[in-house]
């Protein structure tokens, strides 16, 4: 089969390998029927993920039909359509009961697919403990309205939950790319009094302005005044930071009112400065790390309700042939892409 492959340093390529077989009881055998790219899979092209491990195949945003399953698989059975979580994680260990899933200390537990097992940019993927990392979906939702349940749209709906949104909040999104829209479309949910969200790109902030009519949309140059002004001074009172360019973790904490809750959940290729004598005082509440992506079935009960809505961000589609196109466009922001589809020849 064919699998786009972590080869070295700054390249990827499609190559063949065997089809995956049952190794645990644990495991499930998928056939992906579609898949997508993320600025993850960027990371691990351009050596940001000390942990990715060459060889294996990238992709961790992906749906598909099981094929195969382990004798210990009772979740799902072959037929079923269903999303893959990006984490796999074991349900047992500490963590795990907590709800801590991203930190699973199972030896394949926590980001692993796509990153230290083979992924989902191929035809079929082994998905290790499947009865945590398969979610079965509607029968009235499409691939494609599941596409990003397993990641991108985890990762805001846990962003969400964690920065404690309340009604009378203002809540401002730093990023519109594909993880700050689906922050956005999660954060809807709650219903705060204004969300603002700032975007460099005029481009997606014309998305935004036509997709997510109940945000505040802003360019970098605008967000300090309009955060003051609709705040009477004070600040955000939550910032969720998804950008992750140079300067927009020091913009999240500024824009922040003091005792303000800050989430970050953007990645980064260089180390970030915390300038303590610089913001004694705010007494902020920092929230890190990688999504506990535990509430996938709760997003998709979600999404067949209607209350979610991602498929705008779809703006391209390519064959697993083509993929190196479709990075070459998702990498260099060409054609105002959002999302990229990657589907079977």
């Amino acid at each position: 089969m064919k699998a786009y492959t972590y080869i070295k340093q700054g390249q990827f390529e499609l190559i063949e390998k065997p089809k995956p077989q049952i190794v645990e009881p644990t495991d499930a055998i998928v056939r992906v029927t579609l898949g997508s790219i993320c600025t993850s899979d960027l990371h691990i092209k351009h050596g940001s993920v000390p942990r990715a491990m060459l060889g294996i195949t990238v992709g961790h945003e992906m749906v598909g039909v099981v094929e195969e399953v382990g004798n210990a698989v009772t979740a799902v059975k072959p037929g079923d359509r269903v999303t893959v979580n990006v984490e796999t994680y074991c349900g047992e260990c500490f963590f795990c009961k907590h709800g801590y899933v991203n930190n699973c200390q199972s030896p394949e537990g926590g980001w692993a697919l796509g990153c230290r097992i083979d992924g989902g940019q191929t035809e079929y993927v082994r998905v290790p403990m499947a009865n945590q990392g398969l979610n079965r979906i509607p029968d009235t939702v499409s691939d494609g309205q599941a596409l990003f349940v397993g990641d991108i749209l985890a990762t805001g709906f846990w962003a969400t939950r964690i920065s404690e949104i309340s009604p009378d909040d203002t809540v401002l999104i730093i990023g519109a790319g594909p993880t700050g829209l689906c922050t956005l479309a999660c954060v809807l949910l709650k219903d705060p009094q204004h969300i603002i969200i700032c975007e460099k790109d005029a481009g997606r902030r014309d998305f935004v302005l036509r997709h997510y009519p109940e945000a505040i949309v802003v360019s970098p140059e605008e967000c300090s005044a309009v955060v003051r002004q609709l705040t009477h001074g004070r600040g955000a009172d939550r910032v969720i930071e998804v950008a992750g360019a140079d300067d927009t973790f020091r913009m999240a904490w500024e824009m922040a009112r003091p005792n303000a809750v800050v989430t970050v959940v953007a990645m980064y290729d260089k180390p970030q400065i915390l300038p303590l004598p610089d913001m004694y005082g705010k007494n902020l509440t920092f929230k890190t790390g990688g999504v506990d992506g535990c509430d996938c079935a709760e997003i998709l009960s979600l999404i067949e309700q209607g209350k979610i809505d991602t498929t705008p961000l779809i703006t391209h589609r390519y064959p697993l042939s083509r993929i190196a196109e479709a990075y070459d466009l998702f990498e260099n922001h060409h054609d105002g892409v959002i999302k990229v589809a990657i589907f079977p020849d």
